[in-house]
């Protein structure tokens, strides 16, 4: 008899989750370390030192101000996960709440919220981003409040169709039966069951946030110098590609790694959490 179809993809789902929770459990090493120590001030200008190409004291070199490269990613790190980390969540908290409601509301108040959803997701993070620095400046959280403003339809969308099929099911219809609340139904019987998706969204809409925040603060609308952030850091050294090309591989590389341990990570909780997933080969 021959083995089951099933075998390979379980190895490849095992494979993916392992390799993307080690690489996020590295870059989380690096944001906790790099909040209490990093080998030099990084924000700390060396003007003598300036553009110097890698060596044992400075491993990743120096910027155009003579600031550590491996000192600034390591404050980059933090940075980016705060608004990846605060952005995602709470437009997870909002989306969930709004995608509860219109799910289990029904009818045309139900589509009336998800027009309203429809509407957010139509205008990007950057555009955003741009509206609320024209009106209150550029700062990290106005990049923070549009990349979760971006992310709030996102999760009402899914967390609507999850609770239009739990709708269905008997559980819920048993639970309505006794006199259940709608909001009792929602919290203890809902959500429980239709939790596993969205944590599945969550950690591929954080590797989305990340892309943003970086976008963002290449342009100039995220995190304000003289603080560090790799999409900043990649701003920078687009002046000076041509004396030290360096300068934009290293950031450049601590956001593809972090975006691709989070991608990996969830690939693989979406395989692991999801049963009835069959991913094509």
């Amino acid at each position: 008899m021959k083995p089951p179809r099933t075998l390979p993809r379980r190895a490849n789902r095992s494979v993916s989750f392992s390799i993307g929770l080690v690489i996020v459990l590295f870059v989380l090493l690096v944001t906790i370390v790099g909040a209490f120590y990093t080998p030099y001030d990084p924000i700390k200008m060396h003007i003598a030192d300036r553009l110097a190409p890698p060596t044992l004291q400075h491993p990743l070199g120096t910027d155009s101000y003579g600031r550590d490269v491996a000192s600034r990613i390591m404050q980059g790190a933090g940075n980016t996960i705060l608004v990846g980390v605060v952005a995602v969540s709470g437009g997870m908290a909002l989306g969930i709440l709004f995608g509860l409601i219109a799910g289990l509301a029904g009818g045309m108040r139900g589509e009336a919220m998800m027009r309203v959803m429809d509407v957010l997701y139509a205008f990007p993070a950057v555009l955003s981003a741009i509206l609320f620095s024209s009106i209150f400046g550029a700062s990290l959280t106005n990049c923070m409040i549009a990349i979760g403003i971006y992310n709030v339809p996102i999760f009402a969308r899914l967390t609507r169709g999850s609770v239009l099929a739990a709708r269905e099911e008997e559980y819920v219809a048993a639970a309505v039966a006794i006199g259940r609340s709608r909001a009792a139904v929602a919290w203890y019987h809902v959500l429980p069951n239709i939790i596993s998706p969205l944590i599945v969204q969550g950690t591929i809409q954080f590797a989305g946030a990340i892309l943003a925040e970086a976008g963002l603060s290449y342009l100039g609308l995220g995190i304000q110098p003289p603080f560090a952030s790799w999409g900043g850091m990649l701003r920078e050294a687009q002046t000076f590609m041509g004396l030290d090309p360096l300068l934009a591989v290293f950031p450049g590389i601590a956001i593809a790694i972090t975006v691709l341990g989070l991608n990996l990570l969830g690939d693989g909780l979406r395989d692991m959490l999801d049963p009835s997933f069959v991913r094509s080969y």
